[in-house]
Parts: structure tokens; sequence; C-alpha cells
């Protein structure tokens, strides 16, 4: 099977890091970081991804802003944007993320399975798992960890 290509786009590296390891240590996905909002369609427009996982609030750009220019490009129109953020709580969105103000959030902080959950809902090709038993969650705040993004 191919792997899924998903974008996240976030200004924290250290959160995008440590999705982007979990994520493809499930042997699933390939995943590409933009930690610079403005960047972020271009990033879109060259990785080609099937799924974009993106922050709200960035110091360069606004997550809105940064959508609706990957939303105007044909070729990116209708791949699925979810914003994944600490502006909603998981009360709002439920653990595996939600419809609010017609757009889809996830709540961080986020598990390996909360992200495969919502991938699995957004791309019914790639089901969740349990992912990597040996892997690090985004959130976890061990030794060598820090813990998830909070924007």
């Amino acid at each position: 099977m191919e792997k899924k290509r998903i974008l996240i786009i976030d200004d924290e590296a250290t959160f995008t890091r440590m999705v982007r390891l979990n994520l493809e240590k499930t042997g699933k996905y390939e995943v590409r970081e933009e930690n610079r909002g403005r960047r972020g369609a271009a990033a879109a427009r060259d990785f080609k991804p099937h799924l974009i996982f993106l922050d709200v609030i960035m110091p360069d750009a606004d997550g809105g802003e940064v959508a609706a220019h990957i939303q105007a490009d044909n070729r990116l129109k209708n791949v699925p944007i979810v914003f994944l953020t600490a502006t909603v709580s998981k009360r709002e969105v439920g653990d595996t993320g939600g419809m609010r103000g017609g757009l889809f959030f996830l709540a961080k902080p986020v598990t390996l399975e909360q992200l495969e959950a919502c991938i699995a809902r957004h791309l019914p090709d790639a089901p969740a798992s349990a992912g990597a038993p040996d892997a690090p969650s985004p959130d976890q705040a061990s030794e060598g960890h820090p813990p998830a993004a909070s924007q």
C-alpha cells in the first residue's frame, strides 16, 4: 500500500518532529514538517499531501489564511485540512477531533492513537492502528521528550 503523505504546519519544531517520528514509525505515512506558516502553501504544492495538520496560531501567519491559500490552489482544494491546535478543547471537539464553525479541529495535546484515528476518519483507506508500541507519544513529557505543543 502506498504511504499516505501527511503535511504538518506548526511553528513548534519539537512538536512537529515528534509527530513526524511517531507517524513515520508506523510505516504507513510519509510526513513533512513546515515550521513557518507563510511557507505552508508552498510546502503543500511541493509535497502534494493526502492530509494536512495545520496550527491555528503561528507568529508569521494565521492558520485560516494559510488554509485559504492552500484551498485556492485547484490541485489542493480537496485535500483535507485538520486544524491541530490548543485553541479548542477535547471537550469541544472530542478525542479524535470534530467540526466547529464548519472546520475540522483536533485538540492538543494529542496522542499517536488520536492522530491515526483522525487520519483514518479523513482518509478511509488509511486504517487506524495502535501504532508502534515503543514510540513515545507526541504528548509524552518523559525525559528527552518535551510535552506536546500548546499552540
